[in-house]
């Protein structure tokens, strides 16, 4: 079938994969007429990792890896445009599309706008008014780049109609990591499974609450004063009910480097490696609680209906706290371990589910893409 437009669609990161699969089903459905190019920046690569992810994810290997690997911010982001420009140049896109936030985000929606080649954002207009974040910076400038913007979440719209995008640029679409959760939650194995593979069979009985813990961002283990206060906190909660820790490479890596380690050693503490994605959904779906520095996890715990804390003094997805089970904990001891005995004690949260959080965001995203791509033709024809 040939093909009327091409769209080159940008991985850097696992959580990109997640919001990038169900785009790239959509796209190919007939009678589309678009053909992806996928781009993997190797932002963030592991190797073995990233072959579980694209395996559970039923998605094909990118046309393109740009092993980019990491470095400073500014490095990073110039190496991935120095990379992405012969891209653009080989495949001649109709458009690029960027998912989320991260340094390749900006870095490819950056290249594509210098060289006139429309820039579509999934997941725009999520803000945490936090400018000290890296994250921030990226989501802010690439919504200024974009000529088309999608958002998951009402309030969204109102963060870039206040930073003058105009409305018409602008479509409330849901959530195309939920459309990806939906699919897969049926094949996520039980916890005890998960555990068995992890040689930890036995931690917890098939019936026993567990809480959850997910933490990697570098405002939280790159301070060692306050990493030491988080580990300390998880080793008391772990008295109340049992934690499992998948371990990001990046807070093994601090722990060890601040002789933290040991703090882990708590008996109710279980660690486990990082996580296929589906082991890590089947872990989430169940437990009695999640702790989380993540903005993808809160948004999941919402979907999923799983009391979450999250552990940072803001967050960019204000609808998991308004309208889901997610709740603002901060970082102080006290406060953390008084909330999780709350939801251990009176069972939490629940929310409700979003609205357009109902596994079709990623068809929304397709069809206002070729709609506005063939428009755009008429108009230059």
């Amino acid at each position: 079938m040939s093909h009327l437009y091409r769209i080159v669609c940008v991985v850097a990161a696992r959580p990109n994969l997640m919001k990038m699969a169900p785009l790239l089903r959509a796209f190919g459905k007939p009678p589309l007429q678009v053909e992806t190019i996928l781009v993997h920046t190797g932002q963030h690569y592991d190797a073995d990792m990233d072959s579980q992810f694209f395996s559970a994810l039923e998605m094909g290997a990118p046309d393109f890896r740009l092993d980019v690997g990491s470095a400073s911010h500014a490095v990073q982001t110039a190496e991935v445009m120095r990379r992405f420009e012969p891209v653009l140049d080989q495949t001649a896109p109709a458009a690029v599309l960027v998912v989320g936030d991260v340094n390749s985000t900006l870095a490819c929606a950056l290249t594509a706008a210098k060289k006139d080649i429309p820039v579509l954002h999934v997941e725009a207009g999520l803000r945490s008014h936090d400018r000290t974040m890296p994250e921030e910076i990226n989501r802010v400038l690439t919504d200024q780049l974009s000529d088309l913007l999608f958002t998951s979440e009402s309030g969204a719209m109102s963060n870039l109609l206040r930073e003058g995008v105009p409305a018409n640029r602008i479509h409330f679409v849901g959530n195309v990591m939920i459309d990806t959760l939906m699919l897969r939650l049926p094949y996520a194995p039980p916890a005890q499974t998960v555990l068995l593979r992890a040689n930890l069979a036995g931690f917890i009985g098939r019936e026993q609450p567990y809480a959850l813990l997910t933490l990697h961002r570098p405002s939280n283990v790159d301070d060692p004063r306050r990493l030491r206060a988080l580990m300390e906190t998880v080793a008391k909660l772990s008295t109340d009910v049992p934690v499992l820790f998948p371990l990001h490479p990046r807070t093994r890596a601090m722990l060890q480097s601040h002789d933290l380690a040991r703090l882990l050693d708590a008996p109710g503490v279980a660690c486990l490696p990082p996580l296929p994605y589906l082991d890590m959904l089947g872990l989430m779906k169940s437990a009695c609680l999640v702790l989380t520095d993540s903005g993808g996890v809160q948004e999941e715990t919402t979907a999923l209906g799983v009391p979450c804390l999250t552990l940072r003094e803001n967050t960019e997805r204000p609808v998991t706290v308004n309208e889901g089970s997610n709740a603002i904990a901060g970082r102080d001891p006290a406060v953390i371990l008084a909330l999780c005995r709350d939801i251990l004690r009176y069972g939490g949260k629940t929310g409700r589910i979003p609205k357009y959080w109902d596994g079709r965001a990623a068809e929304r995203v397709a069809g206002a893409t070729v709609a506005w791509l063939a428009n755009r033709r008429e108009a230059r024809s």
